[in-house]
C-alpha cells in the first residue's frame, strides 16, 4: 500500500542533522522512496555520501548543479513529493520559509510543492522562544505547514530547555498520518 509514496527530506544546518540519517532509514522501512535535499550548512554536519547511500538516491544540494534532466531540480523534486519533511529545521530556514524567500534549493522546493510540508525544529531554547521565531512558526502553521514541536532536554550548548529535535518516532507518526500510511 505504501509503494509509490515519495518523501522529500530537507536537512538544514543543525547539529541534529545526524538524526536525519536514521529518519531516512525509517521512511524507507515504511516502503516509501526518499530524496534528500541538504542545505550547504547541513553538509558541515553530516556527509552527503551517508545520505545518498541510505536513501539510495542522489542528494540534491546546489540549485544550479546540472542534473542531466530538462526539468529544473526544484520543480522536479517539488512535483515528485507526496510529502516534504524538513528535519532538522533551523530558525534560519523557518524565517526564510515564513517570508517566502527562495534563496536555496530547499526553499525553492518549499514554494514549488503542493505536497504537505512537515517541519521539525531544532535549535537553542532562547532561539526557539524568541518572538520572531514563534511568529514565523505561527505564520507557517496558518499556511498549513505541520510542525512537529521541539522537546525539552539537554541541548548541545550545555543548557537544559525546549529546543531538541522531536524524537524520530513523533516525526514518523506525523508523516504516516499525513500520507495515510499503515
Amino acid at each position: 500500500m505504501n509503494k509509490g509514496k515519495h518523501v522529500v527530506l530537507g536537512v538544514t544546518g543543525s547539529i541534529a542533522a545526524y538524526k536525519a540519517a536514521e529518519l531516512v532509514r525509517m521512511i524507507r522501512a515504511c516502503g516509501c522512496e526518499v530524496s534528500v535535499v541538504m542545505t550547504q550548512a547541513a553538509t558541515h554536519f553530516i556527509g552527503v555520501l551517508t545520505m545518498q547511500t541510505l536513501s539510495r538516491n542522489p542528494v540534491a544540494i546546489d540549485m544550479f548543479e546540472p542534473t542531466g534532466q530538462w526539468c529544473p531540480e526544484h520543480v522536479a523534486l517539488a512535483d515528485r513529493a507526496d510529502a516534504l519533511v524538513i528535519a532538522p529545521c533551523t530558525a534560519g530556514a523557518i524565517a526564510r520559509m515564513a517570508q517566502g524567500l527562495a534563496d536555496d534549493l530547499l526553499t525553492c522546493i518549499v514554494l514549488a510543492t503542493r505536497a504537505p510540508v512537515i517541519i521539525v525544529p531544532a535549535m537553542n531554547d532562547n532561539m526557539l522562544g524568541h518572538p520572531a521565531v514563534q511568529t514565523n512558526l505561527e505564520t507557517l502553521k496558518a499556511r498549513g505547514v505541520t510542525v512537529v514541536d521541539a522537546v525539552s532536554g539537554e541541548l548541545v550548548c550545555g543548557r537544559e530547555g525546549k529546543g531538541r529535535m522531536a524524537p524520530l518516532e513523533a516525526t514518523m507518526k506525523t508523516l504516516k498520518a499525513v500520507l495515510h500510511l499503515d
